[in-house]
């Protein structure tokens, strides 16, 4: 939402400690107290920008929400297409774990750096380097793209050891499907990477639309790849029956997805006017400052990436005990993407504008903006968060057997799915919370604290996930895992805000305390409308049907409801999102 907090600069007058957005009117509603959606008594006005924004920064505000949901939605897409080819089964969880590989290996060695580190290091050398930080770009390029070389090609040999790591308990055929699909995906590295580096450069000149589009590509790809694949084997394939050659079909397919994906984003970079010309005289370049701040970020990226070994160790053996559809990796993470959605879509907008602004802030030595920026941001996410993830715990059963119960999918499958994600519904919050307190740091220039505040949710959710595979019955384990994985946010997040709290003088924390109570006192009505009809849609015959009617009365139903109850307890995060839209549709 670039276009909001842009708008917001310019309207807060430099001296106050809390300044708010200007409310959305109309040009007849210039000074017009009673503005429909002007907020009540409680001195914290969220108005749209949409009006009072210029044409280009109101267009790239809705470009970027506008992309955000066309990548994740057909992201998810691609998640459905994938279980209908590959089911829950061991061969589901032999593929979700050879594409996570390269992921994980990316996102430990690179990936976490790109956001956390060089965005505000970019940022800075761009202010105040004479040449608007160019020199810097190139050299941080040039190195990056060597260093990406070498390790896809170190990670490609590697293949075999990475499953021992990941997946341990994994052998036989099952094992030889894992480590040919991981040989296969493990090439995405290097355009992994690329799209990181290239979204990067874009976001540092505020061009945040391009890289919410771009994988939009890569997803209608692997979609490509996932039908064609059951188009030639067949639904309800497994590790013994699947061909080599099919294998080698959906890897290929998949990989080549995350190929176009870079080279949309590079065609962007450089339609932006960004030229690259190899440097690697690094004397002088101020990449041993980021190096150094990249240290300590290590850590975090190191503890974070240990939990997604632990849970990936965790799942697949709790999976190869039970012996059962729907209670290893492949249910978990189809649940995670679901999990993800609402995040995804509403909060990486707010956070993805938040960091070079709250960076500039820093710069410019106004902490109190950054403390604004950061209580203005929880409450405009949560504003749309609070009713979804009550929304996902209602309709986690009935929306997985509407989207998931196609191919090698069965309907039980897709309720174990439900089940899982029931559970995640609830990290939501602290999982978004958690992601924008540690904004909050980069953009202080500070890795070192997220860094030792990882340690101690690293070993609660560590714990907690083999506490699960030690005491647990086997199938229910995938079940219990997401409440691990929710231990890490919050437990950091408990540790972010209480150091945060002193750095920035408070956290806003009443009015971020009494606008989520409100936002949740206006979801009761629209929860017990929402539970009503799925409770009475379950008591018709048959699967799908019944789920699907529950999803779209409940939650069409109970959408409006929220939205009624929210406009009549003047809630001022909701005002905004109304206003917004009724002033596109005005000008449209």
């Amino acid at each position: 939402m670039p276009g909001v907090f842009d708008e917001a600069e310019r309207a807060e007058p430099p001296g106050e400690p809390e300044p708010g957005l200007v409310p959305v009117r109309d040009p007849g509603d210039v000074g017009d107290p009673g503005t429909a959606d002007r907020p009540g008594s409680e001195g914290d006005e969220i108005g749209g920008a949409a009006q009072a924004a210029p044409p280009d920064v109101a267009h790239s505000s809705a470009v970027m929400a506008i992309g955000t949901v066309f990548s994740r939605l057909t992201g998810f897409l691609r998640t459905v297409v994938i279980g209908a080819a590959l089911g829950t089964a061991l061969l589901g969880d032999a593929y979700q774990a050879a594409e996570m590989i390269p992921y994980t290996v990316y996102e430990l060695l690179l990936g976490g750096l790109l956001a956390s580190v060089f965005v505000p290091f970019l940022v800075k050398r761009r202010m105040r380097d004479a040449d608007g930080g160019a020199a810097t770009e190139q050299r941080l390029l040039s190195v990056v793209l060597l260093a990406l070389a070498v390790l896809t090609v170190l990670a490609v040999l590697a293949a075999d050891r990475l499953i021992s790591l990941y997946a341990g308990g994994y052998s036989g055929r099952q094992r030889e499907v894992a480590v040919l699909l991981t040989r296969l995906l493990l090439v995405q590295i290097f355009f992994i990477g690329v799209s990181g580096l290239a979204s990067t450069l874009l976001n540092v000149r505020r061009r945040f639309g391009a890289p919410m589009w771009a994988p939009v590509v890569n997803n209608l790809i692997t979609m490509a790849a996932g039908l064609v694949f059951l188009w030639v084997a067949g639904r309800g394939q497994t590790t013994a029956t699947v061909t080599d050659g099919q294998l080698t079909l959906l890897g290929l397919g998949s990989a080549l997805g995350t190929v176009a994906q870079s080279a949309v984003l590079v065609w962007l970079l450089r339609s932006a006017g960004f030229r690259w010309r190899p440097r690697l005289d690094l004397r002088g370049s101020g990449l041993r400052e980021a190096a150094r701040t990249a240290t300590w970020m290590l850590l975090y990226i190191v503890v974070a990436q240990i939990g997604v070994l632990v849970t990936a160790n965790v799942a697949t053996r709790a999976g190869d005990r039970a012996a059962a559809t729907g209670s290893g990796l492949a249910v978990y993470k189809f649940a995670l993407v679901v999990f993800q959605l609402p995040y995804a879509i509403i909060a990486v907008s707010v956070i993805t504008a938040l960091l070079p602004r709250m960076s500039a802030h820093v710069a410019d030595g106004r902490r109190d903006l950054v403390r604004a920026d950061f209580s203005r941001g929880l409450r405009v996410a949560a504003a749309l968060l609070v009713p979804l993830w009550l929304g996902m715990l209602v309709f986690a059963v009935p929306g997985s057997i509407t989207f998931f119960a196609y191919g090698s999918i069965t309907p039980d499958g897709a309720r174990r799915i439900g089940t899982v994600l029931m559970v995640f519904a609830v990290m939501v919050l602290p999982f978004t919370l958690h992601q924008l307190l540690m904004r909050v740091f980069y953009a202080l220039g500070d890795t070192r604290t997220p860094g030792l505040i990882a340690v101690p949710a690293g070993i609660a959710q560590a714990v907690t996930a083999f506490a699960l595979l030690a005491f647990v019955p086997a199938r229910q384990v995938v079940i219990g895992l997401p409440a691990a994985y929710g231990l890490f946010y919050l437990v950091g997040a408990a540790g972010a805000a209480l150091v945060l709290r002193r750095r920035l003088g408070g956290l806003d924390g009443r009015r971020i305390l009494r606008a989520l109570t409100r936002l949740h006192l206006a979801a009761l009505p629209a929860l017990a409308f929402a539970a009503a009809v799925v409770w009475a849609s379950g008591r018709l015959p048959g699967d799908r049907v019944p789920a699907l009617v529950a999803v779209t009365v409940g939650g069409l139903g109970g959408g409006a409801l929220y939205l009624l109850t929210a406009r009549r307890m003047s809630i001022p995060e909701i005002g905004y999102f109304t206003a917004m839209a009724r002033s596109r549709l005005r000008r449209s």
